[in-house]
């Protein structure tokens, strides 16, 4: 069912102004662009909303930096541009959005790696943020960049006040008990002979909660109908099942070298793989990939006849694509 139905009221309220280096079009991503130029406008503007390394306290900022431009894949903030796109919306009224979803996710990366949680010590290529700056100013960058990641919501430009206050609101579950903290909290404390449904709901809330988040402000942004909305929120929802089996799958299997992080972490922890098995695991993605492609053309293409969030699963997934193709 194509979305191209009733939007509410959203879609109606008039842009108020866009963002610094993207006015009167310029640096827009035609929709005939694949999403590796998004990164290049997404770190950019990330460039802008970040203070520098040289701004006083220079450590701090340098350590909120560390990791956030550090190479990688930008998932989030990439899926809640493709939402945008593939509901006929405008790329750069969610782009500050897209940036604060990624700073939360860079946050929750440091806060992973400390020494009281997965005592990390590489990722994304580089040191861990602790390990080159010490546990002290880590903890001091993760939450600066959370609470960065509010404030570039909170006055995120080209869009309405109301949109501006769902995303925020979406943030604050997401990150909060019942999104990532309570996520990392069970992944740390598993209950005794915890079960695979119960596994995945940590999951979901470790780690799937930021790609329903990027879904959901996509669609708040574009302006949305009820339908559309679960359509994109079923998609978000089997990307991150898919996406965290993955990431267990590559730590058992995966090299550092590789991978460009710590393997091995998730040995003595409650997995997907763990309870299943890795061949009942891949199945499991495989059906995870499948259900989001069916969202996907269940929400339908743009008026250009483009589905970015397939583009949007090329890029997250890759190879494991390709037997799904149609």
């Amino acid at each position: 069912m194509s979305h191209n139905g009733t939007r509410d009221a959203q879609s109606a309220r008039p842009v108020e102004e866009t963002p610094a280096g993207m006015e009167a079009g310029a640096g827009l991503v035609p929709r005939s662009r694949d999403l590796s130029y998004l990164r290049t406008v997404i770190d950019r503007r990330l460039g802008l909303l970040i203070p520098t390394a040289t701004a006083h306290p220079s450590v701090l900022h340098a350590a909120m930096r560390h990791v956030l431009f550090a190479p990688g894949k930008r998932l989030r903030p990439l899926l809640a541009i493709a939402g945008v796109l593939q509901l006929d919306g405008a790329e750069h009224a969610v782009l500050d959005f897209a940036c604060a979803l990624e700073m939360v996710h860079a946050s929750s990366l440091v806060m992973d790696d400390l020494p009281c949680m997965d005592d990390a010590a590489v990722r994304r290529s580089q040191p861990t943020t602790h390990v080159q700056y010490g546990e002290d100013v880590a903890m001091l960058a993760t939450i600066a960049l959370l609470s960065r990641a509010f404030g570039v919501a909170g006055a995120a430009p080209g869009v309405a006040d109301r949109v501006r206050l769902d995303a925020v609101a979406i943030l604050s579950m997401a990150v909060g008990s019942l999104g990532l903290s309570g996520g990392q909290y069970d992944d740390l404390h598993p209950a005794p002979g915890r079960s695979l449904a119960a596994t995945e709901d940590v999951n979901r809330r470790k780690t799937g909660v930021l790609f329903v988040a990027a879904a959901e402000i996509a669609g708040h942004v574009a302006g949305a109908d009820e339908q559309a909305f679960g359509h994109l929120r079923a998609f978000a929802g089997h990307v991150g099942r898919a996406y965290q089996i993955l990431d267990d799958i590559l730590d058992a299997s995966g090299s550092a070298a590789t991978l460009g992080k710590d393997v091995g972490k998730d040995a003595q922890k409650v997995t997907v793989i763990a309870s299943l098995g890795a061949p009942r695991a891949k199945k499991l993605l495989s059906e995870h990939l499948a259900g989001a492609l069916s969202a996907s053309k269940d929400l339908g293409p743009n008026r250009e006849g483009q589905e970015p969030l397939r583009e949007f699963m090329d890029a997250a997934f890759g190879e494991l694509m390709g037997p799904l193709a149609p």
